[in-house]
């Protein structure tokens, strides 16, 4: 299962602080974020809030428990929301 309905890159973002970060904009069945991504790290510019890895992002994007996170990475069962 897939973390988003649609996930595409800003390509008019121009980073200020590392050259690596990229911006996205996301769209979930929770709701539309706009993600900045350094390496692992990541950051919702609208929220307000970060954390370092996938499962962070999952439980953030789809606002699910962190037991439900590591199922849907993992393809082990359904997440809702």
């Amino acid at each position: 299962m897939r973390l988003s309905i649609c996930c595409r890159p800003d390509r008019s973002f121009r980073p200020m602080k590392q050259v690596t970060t990229r911006r996205w904009h996301v769209l979930t069945t929770s709701g539309e974020f706009e993600i900045l991504t350094t390496g692992p790290k990541w950051y919702d510019t609208r929220a307000r809030t970060g954390g370092g890895g996938a499962i962070d992002l999952a439980m953030h994007v789809r606002q699910v428990s962190f037991v439900e996170a590591v199922k849907l990475l993992t393809g082990r069962g359904a997440a809702h929301g």
